[in-house]
């Protein structure tokens, strides 16, 4: 699907040739990015974007200055898009907690149609990491129509009597959404609001934004008159009560205002050409130790739970002052057949650099499934230099595909290898797989019994979810049982970085077996995640909640450090006024469809 969005974009710029602005005036040439892959050079959108969708080539001429050139037979199936023309954005970045929310407007016109003819446009909205498209506004020039999202319940999703879909919206890739705004003149100005949230991402204590915010030259209206103006506003709200410092920052943003766990930034200006880099923003929560708090928050005005809602967070503080817990760890790799080609290749990549990482005093073993297990050994290895070169050598003639998927018999294999950990360890299962399996339900319930054997510290599951096809809410469920994390990707070419990053957060555990001393009197309790994940280097510790009855003003938190010892700290807790961190929780729970309609 990408490859022919693409495809029809150079057909439309091939087209786009035809238009003709005055004397004197051209645009400026296209010029392929590379945003599919490392290795793939294509036309796919950096930033949100706007098209024409010419079915017949003969519409495609200047509406202002008819060019008047030869009749073209024929039409273009798949429609080719042409890029229109931008006449303003701006972007409004709002980062709460752990996750941003992002605004843009834009304008386009459609400036390669004739007057008098109409086409359909096609609006794509390009998201960061983890990115849940939350509303979108659309509005056309000289037309009483417009165009806004909403959100349809299952309940609700016979009733569409005033609903006009307009067709088309789909995913062009996991990051990019795209949906087709119908019969637009030629010459009209397209006016499009949208948001989405996406996760920031962490490590080592520094909090990293990515805003897809690169725009082609292509897109730059074609006149020395027209005026273009960019504007940026991000606003950061740690919800930490600690101070914010800024570590890097790709626009020239402007500040204005600062607090303790608060910042706004601006940057307002006329520009000869639109950005052509993504918005970047990296900043740290400064501390030296295990720090947290817990902020409490009445539900929304019309939220159906009238519970009301909490959250508590830990972050690990400076690396030099942790000591991390040693590692017994099982990798567990699907080699059906479905994972051949650059998929299984990236997987023995990132198992390799994941390998290097442990230290002589570490131990693993490596386990390859489809609907039989092969081990690399019978029991644990210490991770010393020969035994990965060993296992190098094991993964080159072993990690081949073939057959179906079974995933219960190599968990069970990975638990009993497990069974006698070291009391000074963290052990846990490393589960890489594309696939889904009809026992889901069976082996969660299998995996919270092995779970609950009483060692000191159980083992954790860690999973590593790849493609369309793969069961990803089974994995969530898995890892959320196992205490551990759950990551994926949908792009072969980033599982090396995205393996590495959740092997990162797997093996820079700093405390193990966390509990809240929570008030008796409160009722109606409900955690998310219900079991609390350890706290490590690669990840800040967010649990939210809901609950009726009073909170102390200070709840005490336990936990097992490296050296087996009694971690014990008291976190204030305060009423969040000036952080609604309801946003973050309701993002947790599983959405329901976006329909972009028209309203009549």
């Amino acid at each position: 699907m990408a490859g022919e969005f693409s495809a029809s974009i150079t057909c439309g710029l091939m087209l786009s040739k035809r238009l003709y602005y005055g004397k004197g005036a051209s645009p400026a040439p296209a010029v392929m990015s590379r945003s599919l892959s490392s290795s793939t050079e294509s036309y796919l959108p950096t930033a949100v974007m706007a098209y024409a969708m010419v079915s017949e080539p003969v519409m495609v001429d200047n509406p202002d200055v008819p060019s008047y050139q030869p009749y073209v037979h024929g039409r273009c199936d798949p429609p080719a898009l042409i890029p229109l023309h931008m006449h303003e954005v701006s972007m409004e970045v709002e980062c709460l907690m752990d996750t941003a929310f992002v605004t843009v407007r834009g304008a386009w016109r459609v400036h390669c149609i004739m007057a008098g003819r109409r086409c359909d446009c096609r609006i794509a909205i390009p998201m960061g990491e983890q990115g849940s498209l939350l509303g979108v506004e659309v509005d056309i020039s000289g037309s009483e129509r417009s165009y806004n999202s909403k959100w349809v319940s299952l309940a609700d999703s016979n009733d569409t009597e005033k609903v006009v879909r307009s067709g088309g919206g789909c995913f062009l890739t996991p990051h990019i959404y795209t949906f087709n705004i119908p019969q637009v003149d030629g010459g009209s100005i397209v006016s499009v609001k949208v948001s989405w949230s996406q996760k920031l991402s962490y490590q080592d204590g520094q909090f990293c934004l990515n805003v897809p915010f690169s725009f082609p030259a292509y897109v730059i209206p074609v006149g020395k008159k027209i005026p273009k103006r960019e504007k940026i506003q991000l606003n950061v709200n740690s919800g930490f009560g600690t101070e914010i410092l800024i570590q890097c920052t790709s626009h020239p943003l402007k500040e204005l205002s600062r607090e303790v766990r608060k910042l706004s930034f601006m940057y307002d200006e006329e520009v000869p050409a639109w950005s052509t880099s993504d918005l970047n923003f990296a900043y740290t929560v400064s501390a030296n130790g295990i720090f947290g708090g817990v902020l409490l928050q009445s539900p929304p005005l019309h939220d159906f739970d009238e519970r009301e809602m909490f959250c508590f967070y830990l972050f690990p503080g400076n690396k030099q002052n942790r000591k991390v817990f040693r590692k017994e760890v099982v990798f567990v790799v699907d080699t059906s057949e479905s994972m051949q080609g650059c998929a299984i290749e990236n997987v023995k990549n990132a198992l390799l650099a994941s390998l290097s990482k442990l230290s002589s005093q570490d131990s693993f073993n490596i386990i390859a499934f489809n609907n039989e297990i092969h081990l690399f050994s019978s029991t644990m290895v210490l991770a010393t230099r020969e035994s990965i070169l060993n296992a190098t050598e094991w993964l080159s003639s072993n990690l081949t595909t073939d057959g179906g998927t079974n995933i219960m018999l190599p968990l069970k294999q990975a638990m009993k290898l497990l069974s006698d950990h070291a009391s000074e360890s963290v052990p846990f299962i490393f589960l890489i797989t594309d696939g889904s399996v009809e026992d889901e339900r069976e082996i969660c319930n299998v995996m919270k019994s092995y779970l609950a054997s009483g060692a000191s510290v159980s083992p954790r599951i860690y999973t590593f979810g790849i493609g369309l096809y793969c069961n990803h809410y089974f994995l969530k469920m898995l890892a959320e049982i196992g205490r551990g994390h759950y990551d994926c990707t949908y792009d072969a070419d980033n599982i090396e970085s995205q393996v590495e990053r959740l092997f990162n957060t797997a093996s820079s555990v700093v405390l193990a077996n966390i509990t809240m001393d929570l008030p008796e009197n409160l009722d109606s309790l409900e955690l998310f995640p219900s079991h609390i994940p350890d706290l490590s280097f690669g990840s800040p510790l967010i649990v939210s909640g809901r609950y009726k009855g009073d909170f102390q003003d200070v709840i005490k938190v336990k936990g097992l450090t490296a050296d087996m010892s009694t971690f014990v700290t008291e976190l204030k807790v305060q009423n969040a006024k000036d952080v609604s961190f309801d946003r973050v929780i309701f993002l947790l729970l599983e959405l329901i469809p976006l329909t972009v309609g028209v309203y009549a």
